[in-house]
């Protein structure tokens, strides 16, 4: 389907230049002289990168079905990642190209976005934080504060983490899924 560039929409994904890709932010533009311009910027799912384009306003623009749906995962093994739909209890299987960044913050329930094109999984957004148990955490050392006084410690699911040094085995942590750092003690 195609739509005049004006309505264009921020989470919108269309095919554009032999690529399908989502739009992640809109600027509408007049110059002083001339038509007015469509600055996209659009995340490209096959290179992964992120490039601005350029429409005039009555450009049209090719839009793909895209499909949001909330999943919540379950285990992983040889054959890929686990996910239920909470609304009909079926398993979507996902390939580990597309968890390969979150692998080690995938908790069970954890309930994260997965983004379908055309039936087909194409993106998964986990939400900003997490919350997990530290599993192992070394005693902080009194007065070693020369630096930014952290040390590394391991959770539950096997990411390793800097944390301050009051930070002990068994307590539980919010780490910032975009960054995989520490945020705050729960």
């Amino acid at each position: 389907m195609a739509v005049v560039a004006t309505q264009l929409k921020k989470g919108q994904v269309i095919k554009v230049q032999g690529e399908t890709g989502i739009v992640l932010g809109l600027e509408h533009r007049t110059p002083g002289k001339g038509n007015a311009l469509i600055m996209a910027t659009i995340r490209s799912f096959q290179s992964g990168k992120t490039k601005d384009i350029r429409f005039a306003s009555s450009d049209k623009v090719e839009t793909v079905q895209a499909d949001r749906q909330k999943l919540e995962f379950s285990y992983s093994d040889q054959s890929g990642y686990h996910f239920m739909d909470p609304q009909t209890f079926e398993t979507v299987t996902l390939d580990e190209a597309l968890i390969e960044d979150y692998k080690e913050m995938l908790i069970d329930g954890l309930e994260v976005e997965v983004l379908f094109l055309e039936g087909v999984p194409a993106t998964v957004d986990m939400p900003a934080n997490i919350e997990v148990e530290v599993v192992t955490s070394p005693p902080g050392v009194k007065g070693d504060t020369a630096n930014a006084a952290t040390k590394e410690a391991i959770v539950e699911t096997g990411l390793r983490v800097q944390v301050p040094l009051f930070i002990n085995e068994g307590d539980r942590i919010k780490v910032d899924t975009r960054t995989g750092k520490y945020v705050s003690r729960v």
